[in-house]
């Protein structure tokens, strides 16, 4: 096993919650949508969506970062490959779903996500199972997100 290099596991934390940070930044004003629309059974307070979103983006940078620093090249470009693909999709989400109010497209953008991570997860998995085990959270939440953008599209 490698030394850990704080710089390294940094930047992957920082890359991750800049993901985030920018499409919050694309997508504008979440709030006064998430007021407009009818509210499914179980959704949570809109503040509470930030606080989670910034622990789990933090997790996926951890666990990219274990997968850079602990694979050969051909193991960490595949499930790396993987990573940066399901942190684009995320990415896209809120901006579909808030910005542009694309309820349809969300669902659809949520599900991919979900199976996405899921072969993320299979991937890091066969690498290095602490870094497919931070990504379970993710899983978990994306899976009530998918519920969540369901139900609006549906009850809207």
């Amino acid at each position: 096993m490698k030394k850990l290099k704080l710089t390294d596991l940094l930047i992957f934390i920082v890359t991750a919650e800049l993901a985030g940070a920018l499409s919050a930044l694309f997508t504008g004003d979440y709030s006064a949508f998430y007021n407009e629309f009818k509210a499914p059974p179980l959704l949570p307070p809109a503040w509470l969506f930030p606080v989670v979103w910034a622990v789990l983006y933090a997790l996926m940078g951890i666990s990219a970062y274990m997968i850079w620093r602990n694979c050969s090249d051909n193991e960490r470009s595949s499930a790396l490959r993987l990573y940066y693909i399901q942190l684009a999709v995320n990415f896209s989400w809120s901006i579909i779903f808030f910005r542009f109010k694309l309820l349809g497209a969300a669902v659809a953008v949520a599900l991919l996500l979900f199976v996405l991570v899921g072969a993320m997860i299979l991937a890091f998995q066969r690498v290095n199972r602490t870094a497919a085990r931070l990504n379970i959270p993710y899983l978990i939440w994306l899976g009530f997100a998918a519920y969540l953008t369901t139900a609006v599209y549906i009850i809207n």
